[in-house]
């Protein structure tokens, strides 16, 4: 990596009594640009409309499409032959711990007499088909595949197809290793919306997942509606709460996530002035000489002096940041407004982007304060059965018509009545529920 020596990019120093500076630096990210959100808006209709015919061609005109849409199986397992050993090694490596984290993360299928005669079962099933949206820009990013397609699969989902509008050869080696479908050469918003509403060759999907650039998150929020979605992803984010870390380590992050893209927001905030100078002085010294770095610093990266740690940590609950790095348990333990957390000098937030089996598609813009990142539990259909005999009316019935009749809904009342009045009377000559037990 080259290092910049011809200017000095400025990392702000900024004290916490200065609110206004400080409310400036926190902020959530600038609203979408209305301008890319009619341009999404017009691909997504044509592509919606006229399928593939408008697929192909915005396909061709941005990302330079040349082939068919569809990557065949053999130009999978030839893509893989030319990754080098010691990538194939790290990409299965990287399968193996999000696959083992994801295990874990299914939700459990279960029963629980609530009453006699009242049985309620929480039922797990898989989606059917889900899409994963890979982005294709200025690096090759197979581990967006893996974090998004290794959790469906184990998950359980029937298809998985991948969308991706410039797939690499570690790109298709990703998705032969994540069990991936079908991969297509297809990006942006048309993408999008081909997921959403299906084309004749792209089938529609259940659920669409992964980060991508703000026409993707513009499609994205525009097909919500018809098609769910993870949630709506902004610019990376990371917030580190440090009193004693070391300075070197420290610029290190922050730069490693301000190279994601120049819209992204790299924070210090530290109650040792003497720990922001260094920071300062090691991200002056360790700056890129290119890529969206120096730029994403410049625009949103600073450093946040408080007066103790509890204000720093109250200020990172405020931000409720995509990653938080943090010194220790102690102040993990109280950091609960994060999409991940990582806690000591040796936890890297980059390692979280690839090999530690935690997901790296995570909430940003303060959604971290609702919600962590994706797992596996998105991938699957929590829904309950509900079972009630008649024994289970008579116990449970009458405090049902109280309640609806005190919400002024007769309607309901009498749907309860009905029923209530055949069970006192002893006529269960309806059928009866099957397998009220309880395991």
């Amino acid at each position: 990596m080259k290092i910049m020596k011809e200017r000095a990019v400025e990392v702000p120093i900024i004290d916490s009594a200065d609110t206004r500076a400080v409310e400036r630096l926190i902020a959530v990210s600038a609203p979408r640009d209305p301008r890319v959100s009619r341009r999404a808006a017009r691909i997504v209709a044509d592509v919606r409309q006229r399928g593939d015919e408008a697929l192909i061609e915005y396909a061709s005109r941005f990302d330079h499409l040349d082939e068919p849409i569809e990557v065949t199986a053999a130009q999978l397992r030839r893509a893989a032959r030319r990754v080098p050993p010691s990538v194939r090694a790290a990409i299965a490596r990287a399968v193996r711990t999000i696959r083992l984290v994801a295990t874990r993360q299914v939700p459990k299928g279960w029963r629980v007499r609530t009453s006699p005669g009242v049985v309620i079962e929480q039922r797990v099933t898989p989606l059917d088909r889900i899409g994963c949206y890979v982005p294709g820009g200025r690096y090759p990013l197979p581990s967006s595949l893996l974090m998004t397609a290794v959790p469906a699969r184990t998950a359980g989902v029937g298809e998985i197809v991948a969308a991706c509008p410039r797939p690499d050869d570690t790109v298709m080696f990703a998705a032969l290793e994540a069990g991936v479908d079908r991969l297509l050469r297809v990006g942006g918003a048309q993408a999008i919306a081909a997921l959403a509403y299906g084309t004749a060759t792209v089938p529609r999907v259940d659920k669409i997942v992964g980060p991508g650039n703000a026409y993707v998150a513009a499609a994205k929020a525009l097909v919500a509606d018809d098609c769910p979605i993870d949630f709506f992803a902004g610019p990376s984010e990371i917030v580190i709460v440090s009193a004693s870390g070391r300075p070197e380590w420290i610029a290190a992050d922050l730069l490693a996530q301000a190279e994601h893209d120049p819209q992204a927001r790299a924070l210090l905030i530290t109650s040792s002035r003497r720990l922001a100078m260094k920071v300062q002085a090691q991200c002056i010294a360790q700056m890129p000489a290119d890529g969206p770095a120096a730029q994403a610093i410049a625009r949103n990266g600073g450093i946040i002096v408080t007066k103790s740690l509890d204000e720093a940590i109250r200020l990172s609950q405020r931000i409720a940041p995509e990653h938080v790095v943090c010194d220790t348990d102690r102040v993990a333990r109280r950091l609960t407004r994060a999409g991940t957390v990582f806690v000591g000098p040796w936890s890297a937030q980059a390692l979280g982007d690839y090999t530690t089996g935690s997901n790296h598609v995570l909430p940003t813009g303060g959604a971290a304060g609702a919600r962590g990142g994706l797992s596996a539990a998105d991938f699957v259909r929590v829904a309950t059965v509900q079972r009630i005999t008649a024994p289970g009316m008579k116990e449970i019935g009458p405090a049902a018509a109280a309640l609806a009749r005190a919400e002024g809904l007769t309607a309901h009342a009498r749907s309860i009545d009905v029923r209530l009045d055949a069970a006192l009377k002893g006529r269960t000559d309806f059928g009866s529920p099957e397998g009220l037990h309880c395991d």
